[in-house]
C-alpha cells in the first residue's frame, strides 16, 4: 500500500526543493537573460531592414553549409525549419550552438584524454586473434571498436546478469563491503532514499578504513533531487565528490550533452553497469510507474578495468594536473576462467562515430535467426528504422518490448508513431503491462547481446554520454534471452489497428513532436 501522508511529504519535499534550492535561480536567470535578449532586439528594431537582409544572406549560407555537411539527414531538417520560418533568430542560434567554446574545449579536452588512456588499455592481440578465428566478422567488428571507441575485447572476465534492479541492488552492497583500494561510482541519478543511503554508509566506512571512494553524477539531480551543496556533505565523510556539468544561470549547449551512464568499479575487478541508477523505484522500493523493470551487468575480471578507465577519464575532463592511471589497473593475477569474449565501451556526444548505434546496427544487420529488445524508448532514425525493418523483411524475428505505463507521456507519444510502418514490415512490438520497462538490452542468435544505458532514442544514439557491454559467446547471453521471454509472458502484444485507437490529440501531438525528435 502507498502511503499517502508520505507521498505528501516527498511531494512537499519537492515543491520545496524547487522554490527555495537552485532550481528557481536557474530559471530566473534564464527569464532574465531572454528579456535582456528581447529589449536589445527591440532597441535595434528602427534599423531592421539593415539586419533582416544581413540575417537573409546569413541564413542562406548557414543552409547551403548544412545540407552539403555530413551527418544525419533528421537533423539537418531539423535545423532547417527554424533557419526557414525564423531567419533571423535560427541563424543566430545556429551559430551561437555551433561556435560554444565551452563545448569545444571539453571536446578537446576528452579526445586528449581518450587517447592519453590507450596507454594503459591496450588491446591483448592473442585475445583479439582467437576472436577472428572464432567469427572473422565478429574480428573486424573489434578492430572497429578498438579503432574508434579505444575499446579492446576482453576474455576471462564472468558475467552475471541482473534481470532486475532489486537483484542487482543486492550484489552491489556484498561487492563494496568487500572493497579494499579504491571505489567509482558514476551515475546519471542519485536521489536520497534506501538504496543511496544503504550504499552511503558503506562507503563512509570505506573512506574512513582509506579506501579512495569518488562519488560523480549528473548536474541535473541538482535541479530536483539534490542539493546543490551535496558534493561538500559528502567530502566532509572522506568521500571525492563531483558533479558532470552543473546547471548554471547561463545559456549553454553545454547542457544539451548529460552523463546518462551507470558505472560502479570496485577495485579494478569487479564493475556494474546497466539501467539502473541510484534511486528507490529502479529497485521498487518506490512506486512510481507501476512495476520497474530494469536490467544491468556484473563483469568480474579483466573486462571491468575498462570501466575504470572510462570513470577516470570523465573525473578527470575538470582537473588540469594529469591522473597516472597504473595504481588503478586491474591486478595481473586476477583472472576469471575463460567464457566468451566481452567488449565494454563508452559513447561520446562529441564522437564522429556513433558507436553505440553502430553495435545496435551491426546486431541487426548480421542476424540469422532474432533480435529481441527492450527499451524505454523508440525515437528512431531513418537508418534505424531501416535496419529494423529490412531484418524483419528478411525474416529475422525481430520483436521489442515497450512500457505499458510510460515515465513520459511526450515520448511515448512519439514512439506510437513509429509503430505502425513497424508493424507493417514484420516487426513485433510488446508493452510491459505491470508497469515501466527501463532495460536498455540487445539480444540476438543465443550469441550476441548488449546490456547498457543506451535507450533507442536520439538522446542516447546522438546527445548523451553512455556505455554498454556487448557479450560475445558468454554463458549469460541465454540468461538475457531467457528474461526477454519471461518478461513476454507479462505484455500485451501490439496490433497494427491500436494506434489508431489512441485518442486523436495524443496522436496529434505524437505527430508534430516527431518532427523534433532529434532535439528530444
Amino acid at each position: 500500500m502507498i502511503d499517502k501522508n508520505e507521498m505528501k511529504k516527498k511531494g512537499m519535499k519537492g515543491v520545496k526543493t524547487i522554490i527555495f534550492g537552485r532550481t528557481l535561480i536557474v530559471v530566473f536567470a534564464f527569464l532574465v537573460q531572454f528579456a535582456l535578449l528581447t529589449a536589445i532586439y527591440i532597441w535595434l528594431r528602427e534599423y531592421s531592414y539593415i539586419f533582416y537582409l544581413i540575417f537573409i544572406v546569413l541564413s542562406v549560407s548557414v543552409v547551403l553549409h548544412l545540407f552539403n555537411s555530413s551527418g544525419s539527414p533528421e537533423f539537418k531538417l531539423v535545423w532547417m525549419l527554424p533557419l526557414i520560418i525564423f531567419p533571423v533568430f535560427g541563424a543566430l542560434f545556429y551559430l551561437y550552438v555551433y561556435t560554444q567554446l565551452g563545448t569545444k574545449m571539453l571536446f578537446r579536452r576528452l579526445r586528449f584524454l581518450s587517447g592519453y588512456t590507450k596507454q594503459y588499455a591496450p588491446q591483448n592481440m592473442q585475445v583479439k586473434a582467437r576472436l577472428k578465428e572464432r567469427n572473422p566478422q565478429m574480428g573486424h567488428f573489434a578492430d572497429y571498436m578498438e579503432e574508434y571507441d579505444n575499446s579492446p575485447v576482453y576474455d576471462h572476465t564472468q558475467v552475471t546478469y541482473y534481470p532486475l534492479g532489486d537483484d542487482q541492488f543486492v550484489d552491489m552492497l556484498e561487492e563494496l563491503k568487500k572493497a579494499e583500494k579504491f571505489i567509482f561510482l558514476e551515475f546519471f541519478i542519485v536521489e536520497e532514499g534506501e538504496m543511496w543511503n544503504s550504499i552511503l554508509d558503506i562507503l563512509k566506512e570505506k573512506a574512513k578504513a582509506g579506501v579512495e571512494v569518488r562519488v560523480m553524477y549528473d548536474g541535473m539531480c541538482v535541479l530536483a533531487l539534490l542539493p546543490y551543496f551535496y558534493p561538500k556533505v559528502l567530502q566532509a565523510q572522506g568521500i571525492q565528490c563531483k558533479m558532470f556539468a552543473p546547471i548554471r544561470p547561463v545559456f549553454s549547449t553545454y547542457y544539451n550533452n548529460r552523463d546518462h551512464r551507470k558505472i560502479m568499479v570496485i577495485d579494478g575487478k569487479v564493475a556494474f553497469t546497466g539501467g539502473t541508477n541510484l534511486a528507490d523505484e529502479y529497485i521498487n522500493r518506490k512506486v512510481r510507474f507501476g512495476h520497474w523493470k530494469d536490467t544491468a551487468v556484473r563483469l568480474k575480471g579483466k573486462a571491468a578495468e575498462r570501466f575504470t578507465y572510462m570513470f577516470l577519464e570523465m573525473w578527470n575532463v575538470t582537473e588540469m594536473k594529469e591522473e597516472h592511471y597504473l595504481r588503478y589497473k586491474t591486478p595481473e593475477n586476477f583472472s576469471m576462467p575463460n567464457d566468451g569474449f566481452v567488449i565494454p565501451y563508452e559513447v561520446s556526444p562529441y564522437g564522429k562515430e556513433r558507436v553505440g548505434k553502430k553495435v545496435y546496427l551491426d546486431i541487426l544487420n548480421t542476424a540469422e535467426k532474432y533480435v529481441h529488445i527492450m527499451t524505454p524508448y523508440l525515437i528512431l532514425d531513418y537508418e534505424m528504422i531501416m535496419a529494423l525493418t529490412y531484418a524483419a523483411k528478411r525474416g529475422i524475428d525481430v520483436a521489442i518490448i515497450m512500457p505499458h505505463i510510460p515515465d513520459k507521456i511526450y515520448a511515448f507519444a512519439v514512439a506510437k508513431t513509429y509503430y505502425n510502418e513497424l508493424l507493417d514490415a514484420g516487426v513485433k512490438i510488446y508493452e510491459y503491462e505491470p508497469g515501466f520497462v527501463h532495460a536498455k538490452v540487445f539480444v540476438s542468435d543465443d550469441a550476441k547481446a548488449v546490456v547498457g544505458t543506451i535507450n533507442l532514442d536520439y538522446r542516447s544514439l546522438f546527445h548523451h554520454f553512455e556505455c554498454g557491454a556487448l557479450l560475445y559467446e558468454n554463458s549469460q547471453i541465454a540468461a538475457v534471452e531467457e528474461d526477454f521471454r519471461n518478461t513476454l509472458k507479462k505484455c500485451i502484444k501490439i496490433k497494427a489497428g491500436d494506434y489508431q485507437k489512441q485518442k486523436l490529440y495524443m496522436r496529434v501531438i505524437g505527430k508534430v513532436l516527431r518532427m523534433f525528435a532529434p532535439l528530444m
